[in-house]
């Protein structure tokens, strides 16, 4: 028997052996070994568990809190948005309880982030961080909204004080992003492999690491190396979409269209995001599987139309998606150019020059496309788009510039148009 199931049943065996209609039944999780058991178990089991402690204690806060927790762990790992929303209306029921409730306010920030909240986060998170300075969650909430809005100087400070008060997991993956996205592939790295070695007891947390780093090795042009890293992250969470897409992306560009097709397929079934909808009709289409590609297409399609319907007014990865593939460019333009006030970060600004170059506005592109490489970042695909812009602009030898930057992070990086 697996450890996770094994820590359940010690767990629902210690719950039941109390009275299981009075305070007593609760009272048991307030032991920190069996907190920590429950911990360990699944995120399905540990979602079980609180459910049935919550119907006997309905305003317990621990028990709240567990649960609100297992439920944006299970948002992670399926990508399905009810748990969001069973997440929310428990957070609600906090704070109808006690508007002050530190808890539920982080707990509100996290969803509020899901949500591209990224303002409302951000001002919220800083009023709290006035009265408790020393909750790292707080500041590590923080400087996930202020990285979202473009803000960079202040969410590394943020993310340096929640590494300061707990240098965990959670702290050094931040820092690792970070370091990445301001130009420092080399100390990311580094502080990416620290935080898998500072692992906590949800597997799905290190094997997401272990993407990351993946994707980091593979856009500074170590493909060997990406590939081991998302497989020691499908050995600890089979069912990591992010690490299959990863495999995908790494034989894609290596010619492998065949193996490429199966990892993206995989991962489709798991979170049928329109980026993997995307990259299989391009894999399909290189295949010679014309009707399969068309059923990408139509999904996308399908997609693009419930979003419609739903009022959506952004979705960076659709308009970065639509414009690869010249189709629907007003409502990609018409997306991104909603988004760009509302996050400002730099994927953000190369999605919006991508989407006006793809729209012939030539100036305007390179502008966006400057915004895009302020911080140095060593994505590919943001040197292969602006080589192609600042071409287009007139300007034939900031594009060879451009053109050799992206070759030297990674010269088989699989570009889609």
């Amino acid at each position: 028997m697996k450890a996770g199931a094994v820590a359940l049943l010690m767990v629902t065996a210690a719950l039941w052996a109390q009275d299981s209609t009075g305070p007593r039944f609760v009272a048991a999780l307030s032991n920190r070994t069996l907190a920590g058991q429950l911990t360990a178990a699944k995120t399905d089991e540990r979602i079980r568990a609180y459910e049935r402690l919550i119907a006997s204690s309905p305003e317990n806060l621990q028990v709240e809190s567990g649960l609100i927790s297992a439920y944006l762990q299970k948002l992670r790992e399926s990508g399905d948005g009810a748990y969001l929303d069973q997440a929310s209306k428990l957070v609600d029921k906090m704070l109808e309880r006690d508007g002050g409730n530190f808890a539920a306010l982080r707990f509100q920030n996290e969803i509020d982030l899901q949500r591209h909240d990224f303002k409302g986060v951000a001002a919220r998170a800083e009023d709290m961080a006035k009265y408790a300075p020393s909750d790292p969650g707080n500041w590590g909430n923080l400087g996930d909204a202020l990285v979202e809005l473009g803000e960079y100087r202040r969410a590394g400070e943020a993310y340096r004080k929640m590494f300061a008060l707990r240098p965990n997991l959670g702290s050094y993956n931040r820092l690792a992003y970070f370091h990445f996205v301001t130009g420092d592939p080399r100390g990311a790295i580094a502080l990416m492999r620290q935080a898998i070695d500072a692992a906590n007891a949800t597997p799905e947390n290190t094997a997401w690491c272990w993407a990351e780093l993946g994707d980091m090795y593979f856009k500074t042009g170590k493909p060997g190396e990406a590939t081991e890293a998302y497989r020691a992250a499908l050995g600890l969470f089979p069912s990591l979409h992010r690490a299959l897409a990863g495999l995908g992306k790494v034989e894609a560009a290596q010619g492998q269209t065949e193996a490429a097709i199966r990892d993206y397929e995989r991962a489709q079934s798991i979170v049928p995001l329109v980026e993997y909808a995307g990259a299989l009709e391009d894999l399909y289409s290189a295949a010679g599987m014309m009707s399969k590609a068309r059923e990408q297409q139509q999904l996308i399609e399908t997609i693009e139309k419930l979003g419609q319907a739903a009022n959506e007014k952004t979705n960076r990865n659709l308009a970065l998606l639509l414009a690869d593939h010249n189709r629907h460019l007003d409502l990609a333009t018409k997306l991104i150019e909603t988004e760009i006030p509302l996050r400002g970060d730099v994927y953000t600004w190369d999605v919006f020059s991508w989407v006006l170059f793809k729209d012939g506005r030539y100036a305007e592109a390179k502008d966006a496309s400057t915004k895009a490489l302020k911080l140095g970042t060593p994505e590919p695909v943001f040197y292969y788009h602006a080589s192609r812009i600042a071409s287009a602009a007139g300007d034939d030898e900031l594009a060879r510039e451009y053109a050799a930057r992206q070759r030297s992070l990674n010269p088989k990086f699989n570009l889609n148009e």
